[in-house]
Order: C-alpha cells, then sequence, then structure tokens
C-alpha cells in the first residue's frame, strides 16, 4: 500500500492509502499504537455507520461507538462537552484511543477531543469524504467552531496514523465528491502543476469515481500536505499557503452560517475571489487565471449564496492567519506558486470578492435562463 510518512518536531506516522484497508483496519491500528491499548472509541455519524459499521467493527473484538450528527452547525463545543461526557462514562482512560471515522468535522472535533481528554490521548484518523482524505485528515490541526468563525477554537494534535481507504469513497454522494475535489485543485495551484494537469485531462474518470482516477488524486494532494507540514508544523510560514481561497472561502461559511455550502463548495468561491485578486494585482497571467477558474467550474457546479462582499471582507478579518495586525493573504502567482502577502487593502479585497459575487450572480441567471 502507498505510505506518505510526516515527520515534525513533535510526531512522526504514516499515511496509508489503498483499497479495501477497512477489512484489515483492527491489525493496522494496532501495528501504529503498539499493545499499550485498553479500549477503542469511534467517532462517526449515523449515517456512516449504517453504511459501514459492520465492515469496520468486523474486525474489532470490541469498540464503542459514540455518533455526531452530520454537518458543520455540530462542530461547536456542545458536541465536545457531550461527548466528552460520554467518555468518561464508558470508562475511557489515557491508554483510550479515538478513531475519527468519517469527514472534516468528525476528523476536527475528534482530534480536538483527543488534545484535550485527559490533558492528550492517541487518535487514528480513517477519513471517509475525499475533502479529508486530501487534506484535513493530516497535519495535527484540530477545532471547533465558534459564531464569530470557523475553528477559532482548537490546537495541534497529530494523529498516530492515517488510514484512508479509497473504496469508502463510492458511497460519498456525488456533491461531497465535487466538494472535496476543489481542496485537490488547491494543492495543485499551491504546490503541485502535475496533479493540476492530471485534474485536467482526467476530470470524467475523477467524476465519474474511477478508484485508480481518485487515488492518484488523494496520493498527489497529500504529499503536498505532508511537504509543507513536515517543514512548517506550527503555520509560522510555509504552511500558510495550504490556506489558498479559505480567507474568503471561510467567511462565505460564517455569512450563511455554514448551512447552505460545503466547506469545497464554499473554498472553490474563495479561490475565485482570490484569483481575481491575483488579477487586479498583475501577479497572475489572464491565461493562468483562466485555467484555474475553468477547473474550479468543471468540478463544480458551486451552489449559489447570499451575501454581501462587505460582509464578507468584514468577516474575513478575524482570518487566523493575519498576525500583528497585518492581514495575510495567500495570493496565486501561477500555477504550481503561491505567495503570502500582508499588503491587501480592504479595497482590493472588496473589489476582488465583488467580482467574485458578480460571477456567480452571471452564472445564475444563465442557469435560469436555459431552464426557462
Amino acid at each position: 500500500m502507498p505510505s506518505i510518512s510526516l515527520k515534525t518536531p513533535s510526531a512522526s506516522y504514516d499515511v496509508t492509502l489503498g483499497t479495501s484497508l477497512l477489512k484489515t483496519l483492527r491489525q493496522r491500528i494496532t501495528r501504529a499504537t503498539g499493545s499499550r491499548t485498553s479500549r477503542i472509541f469511534f467517532v462517526t455519524s449515523p449515517a456512516l455507520w449504517k453504511l459501514w459499521g459492520e465492515a469496520v467493527t468486523e474486525s474489532f473484538e470490541s469498540a464503542t461507538v459514540l455518533f455526531l450528527p452530520a454537518g458543520e452547525s455540530h462542530k461547536r463545543f456542545a458536541s465536545v462537552e457531550k461527548l466528552l461526557e460520554q467518555l468518561a462514562r464508558n470508562g475511557a482512560d489515557r491508554d483510550s484511543i479515538l478513531v475519527a471515522f468519517g469527514g472534516g468535522v468528525v476528523g476536527d472535533l475528534t482530534g480536538f477531543l483527543a488534545a484535550i481528554y485527559m490533558r492528550g490521548i492517541r487518535v487514528v484518523q480513517v477519513p471517509t469524504t475525499l475533502l479529508a482524505q486530501v487534506d484535513s485528515s493530516v497535519g495535527g490541526k484540530t477545532g471547533v467552531n465558534l459564531a464569530a468563525g470557523k475553528n477559532l477554537v482548537g490546537s495541534f494534535h497529530h494523529p498516530v496514523a492515517v488510514i484512508a481507504d479509497i473504496d469508502v469513497l463510492q458511497t460519498l454522494p456525488k456533491n461531497e465528491l465535487r466538494a472535496g475535489l476543489q481542496e485537490a485543485i488547491k494543492s495543485g495551484v499551491i504546490r503541485d502543476p502535475k496533479l493540476f494537469s492530471f485534474l485536467e485531462k482526467n476530470a470524467d474518470k475523477v467524476l465519474a469515481g474511477d478508484t485508480k482516477a481518485l487515488q492518484t488524486v488523494v496520493d498527489r494532494s497529500l504529499r503536498v500536505k505532508a511537504d509543507v507540514v513536515n517543514q512548517d508544523e506550527l503555520e509560522n510560514g510555509l504552511r500558510m499557503i495550504l490556506n489558498f481561497g479559505h480567507t474568503i472561502g471561510h467567511a462565505i461559511e460564517a455569512a450563511t452560517k455554514y448551512t447552505v455550502l460545503l466547506h469545497g463548495e464554499a473554498i472553490g468561491w474563495g479561490m475565485i475571489a482570490a484569483i481575481r485578486l491575483a488579477e487586479q494585482r498583475g501577479a497572475m497571467s489572464e491565461k493562468d487565471a483562466k485555467r484555474v477558474v475553468d477547473l474550479i467550474h468543471r468540478y463544480g457546479p458551486l451552489p449559489a449564496f447570499k451575501a454581501k462582499a462587505e460582509r464578507l471582507v468584514e468577516l474575513s478579518a478575524g482570518d487566523k492567519k493575519n498576525r500583528g495586525g497585518a492581514k495575510r493573504f495567500i495570493l496565486p502567482t501561477g500555477i504550481g506558486t503561491v505567495e503570502i502577502v500582508t499588503d491587501v487593502t480592504e479595497d482590493e479585497l472588496l473589489a476582488a470578492t465583488s467580482a467574485m459575487l458578480q460571477e456567480m450572480s452571471a452564472m445564475t441567471k444563465t442557469k435560469k435562463q436555459v431552464k426557462r
């Protein structure tokens, strides 16, 4: 099985990628954690467990399953407290292992649980969405949302292993598959032009759920993530580039109360806003900008949403990349290259966000005309 290694100052672990991995999940967890294992606790959503629970627990003598309702709206402290109480009541101790079996919300929240329960226990990430497989399950970021913004509370708590089974993606709803592919596009834009070209040339296979094509996408995206995290574990510099599209993307999620768009869909619109800003500044060629925007829409359609540009810019002020009063923005300069800039003005960001909203409005009108 392909394996990708992460080696940071505080943690070292492998990401295993392949097919039929759920059948040997117990052995893989034991191999990663050693004999110091008392209890295993799965955190997952009811719908996902209904699909895959039997396959997961087949190799386990015993495991406790804790449920987290699906959706970004449940990534809150109320869910954290409820799950912590369940861990305590079920006898979880410092040798227990949490297994995050789900998408980005489950992964982020379970990682946070592991970071704070008894001052830290081990966690294994078993991502089941494309978005989680290509990005959020790796790197140790955990978090919960506040009303003021996304992931404003959290910690760095690396998993002891990441096990990504491509087979699980076959039951993924099409909109979630497409949303996850936006994060793969992000990886291509910031650091891997070969991945970007692969996504361009193999769109039909990828969107059809072809196993080999999806495995290539996940593999190359994870290698981008691992390379960046290995160089900058705590996001003091280079790791910020992984947030390309997230400044406005997170603002869109907050403005729509996390109920209108999937995370990847919001990031798609956020990347378009960043592309428009790069064009305004002359940082990116018109040809490259068109290629990126065309690919974003190829893996869409991105849902429309209601929000004013001024509100999105206002919400972006709480972005976690901002340091010491300086607003940091990830600006694409080509396909495979970005830069971190600190001199983006509010007027520039407003103009780029307005351009993105105008593009969305034009697309919506076109769709209505076609329906007529």
